[in-house]
């Protein structure tokens, strides 16, 4: 028994026997718009191109495994988060999905906000020429350090995840002489994951403060009292792959009461929500994400209906997006190496790449597709099992899929929405080098985050 495909991880995902795959696509040469970045698409050979160059061509220049991502969709996806939400609400981007000094002016250029979660990502921010008051900085253990830069970058907002951080963070404020803009991440007992949420017992986590027993409460207290502090919001953040926004309405909800409190206790109207990311995209044909504007839509219409409700002035939404911006802009191109038949169950279909720039299948149970790029083919579809070149029987890239029975060593094929979280959570296990970001755009392709070499790993080792 194992358990199912999740795209958050198997924590709430139901049991079901080995073996679990839909039915092959009527036609493997078909590419789901869904699945694939804007400018994918087959040449007259039958090859895969991006932003019009052919994945050969790109395997030549740049090798295998790499990454390579469609600027133009990416930018267009900006755009689209920017307009559904429009002037009068926030949109940071979530830096974690993929970073890099390209991506952040990327984002500067097409108007988004970056939310950053570590010291590294805050110094690639600001290196970038990201605006410091445009940057939100997350995290549930924060060094002093790290807080000291992110104050004296004058970061426009640095969340506050627990009791010790609100003095933490008033402390370096106030020997800095300056009144630094906070928010309150709250746990408001909703988790939600892809088409399910649950609403109750979920304080049991490392991330926020809850809103049980008045802690959420009393931690607005403690901030209002400090000069150093000026709190600007609530932010609250429920999952991760979410299509559903029935969890939202139930954490909205919650996230309402505790505005009207702290109205009601201290006089205040806090001026701000973030409602987090987590929304999800399309990683099987069988996902249906939702489209930005039906998401702003939605998420303004159940702020708007509770802050009437309790007769409080709307606040300025906030969201991050991160997965929902690049993890659908992105291809992993993998070269074939060995294809082992085994008769009665499936086929293995090694690849020079596997867990190292891919954890996610490995660390929760994650579903993908993959399909053959440097060629089309007729062949019948067989039942095939991706896997790396790891001494690891875990390492899995694509779990269950078809691909053309006549796949042959030398062959490329491509996975696709691997631009979150896969080259941010890449590793070197076993040594393995991680793989280059390739941007390509209308015609042209650059290396924005190179491979790594040989002399890279050894530079390390000072032994």
């Amino acid at each position: 028994m194992s358990r199912s495909a999740h795209p958050a991880g198997p924590r709430h995902a139901d049991v079901m026997t080995e073996g679990h795959y839909s039915a092959p696509a009527a036609d493997l040469n078909v590419l789901d718009e869904k699945v694939w970045a804007r400018t994918v698409t087959r040449d007259a050979d039958g090859a895969l191109t991006v932003g019009g160059i052919a994945v050969a061509r790109l395997a030549e220049e740049f090798g295998t495994p790499a990454y390579f991502l469609d600027e133009s969709d990416f930018r267009a996806r900006c755009r689209a988060w920017a307009d559904a939400f429009g002037p009068d609400a926030d949109v940071f981007y979530a830096g974690k999905a993929f970073l890099s000094r390209a991506v952040v002016r990327w984002l500067q250029e097409e108007g988004l906000n970056l939310d950053v979660c570590s010291g590294g990502e805050l110094t690639t921010a600001l290196d970038a020429g990201m605006p410091a008051e445009r940057i939100a900085f997350h995290g549930n253990n924060k060094t002093v350090a790290e807080i000291e830069r992110a104050v004296e970058a004058g970061v426009g907002r640095i969340v506050l995840d627990s009791f010790q951080e609100i003095v933490r963070v008033a402390h370096i404020a106030r020997s800095h002489g300056v009144r630094q803009r906070v928010q309150i991440r709250v746990t408001v007992g909703v988790e939600a994951h892809t088409h399910e949420f649950i609403a109750t017992a979920h304080e049991d986590q490392k991330f926020g403060i809850a809103l049980a027993d008045g802690q959420a409460a009393e931690a607005v207290r403690r901030t209002l009292a400090l000069d150093s502090l000026e709190l600007i919001g609530i932010h609250s953040h429920i999952g991760s792959q979410i299509f559903d926004m029935a969890g939202f309405e139930v954490s909205a909800r919650r996230v309402v009461q505790l505005l009207a409190e702290v109205r009601d206790e201290h006089g205040v109207e806090l001026p701000e929500i973030d409602l987090g990311g987590g929304l999800g995209i399309a990683y099987t044909s069988e996902d249906d994400p939702r489209e930005p504007h039906d998401i702003a839509k939605a998420l303004s219409d159940i702020v708007t209906r509770e802050c009437e409700s309790a007769k409080l002035r709307t606040p300025r939404i906030s969201v991050e997006p991160g997965r929902a911006i690049v993890g659908p802009t992105a291809f992993t191109l993998y070269e074939v190496g060995t294809i082992k038949p085994l008769e009665g169950l499936r086929t293995y279909v090694s690849v020079d790449g596997g867990m190292s720039d891919n954890i996610r299948t490995a660390l929760y149970d994650a579903e993908y597709s993959v399909a053959l790029v440097s060629r089309t083919s007729e062949a019948e579809p067989m039942l095939v099992r991706v896997v790396g070149k790891h001494c690891e029987s875990g390492d899995i890239v694509v779990k269950d899929a078809f691909l053309p029975a006549d796949l042959a060593p030398g062959d490329l094929i491509a996975v696709p929405a691997t631009g979150a979280y896969c080259r941010s959570m890449a590793s070197n296990y076993n040594h393995a080098l991680r793989p280059p970001v390739v941007a390509v755009r209308d015609g042209e392709a650059r290396v924005i985050v190179r491979r790594e070499t040989e002399e890279d790993l050894l530079r390390l080792d000072v032994g």
